[in-house]
C-alpha cells in the first residue's frame, strides 16, 4: 500500500540530505541529485517549492546551493509534505461523483489521511537525521555540522 507519493519521499530525502551535508557550505543541487541517484533537473521544482515554503534557503553564487531555512528540529515531515503536495494536489483526475464515494469512501480516506499527517507532524528532520546517523548511511567526514542552536 502506498501512503506517500514518490515526490513526497524525494522531498523528505532531499531535506534530510541537505540537513546532514549543508555545513559549512550549502549543498549543490548536482551533488544532492547524485546522492539521490536522480538527474539534477528532476529536483529543481521540488527544491524551489521547499524554498517557497521556508523549509530550505537557496544560496546563489559559485559556492551556492541549498541549506535549511531554520533548525532541523523545527521542520516536521508533515510541513515538507504539505509544501510539495500543494502544487500537484496529489490527485490524478476528478473523483467519482457517486454517493458511495462522497458519503463513505472519501470521508474515511480523509480521516485516515489526517491521522497520517498528525503522526508526521510529530516527526522532525532532526529525528530522521538521527536515525540516518545511527544507520551510518553517510561517512561522518562528509556530513556537515548540525544547524541546531
Amino acid at each position: 500500500m502506498i501512503l506517500l507519493s514518490r515526490r513526497g519521499q524525494l522531498a523528505l530525502a532531499a531535506v534530510v540530505d541537505i540537513a546532514i551535508h549543508a555545513r559549512p557550505l550549502p549543498v549543490a543541487a548536482k551533488a544532492l541529485a547524485a546522492r539521490l541517484e536522480l538527474p539534477p533537473r528532476r529536483l529543481e521544482s521540488l527544491l524551489q517549492e521547499l524554498v517557497h515554503a521556508n523549509i530550505l534557503k537557496g544560496v546563489r553564487g559559485p559556492r551556492g546551493g541549498y541549506e535549511l531555512a531554520r533548525e532541523r528540529r523545527r521542520i516536521t515531515a508533515a510541513s515538507i509534505l504539505r509544501a510539495v503536495s500543494s502544487e500537484t494536489g496529489g490527485e490524478s483526475g476528478e473523483a467519482p461523483h457517486c454517493q458511495l464515494v462522497k458519503q463513505v469512501v472519501a470521508p474515511i480516506v480523509e480521516a485516515a489521511g489526517q491521522v497520517f499527517l498528525d503522526k508526521l507532524e510529530t516527526i522532525t528532520i532532526d529525528d530522521i537525521c538521527r536515525r540516518t546517523e545511527d544507520l551510518k548511511l553517510w561517512d561522518e567526514k562528509t556530513a556537515g555540522a548540525d544547524f541546531a542552536i
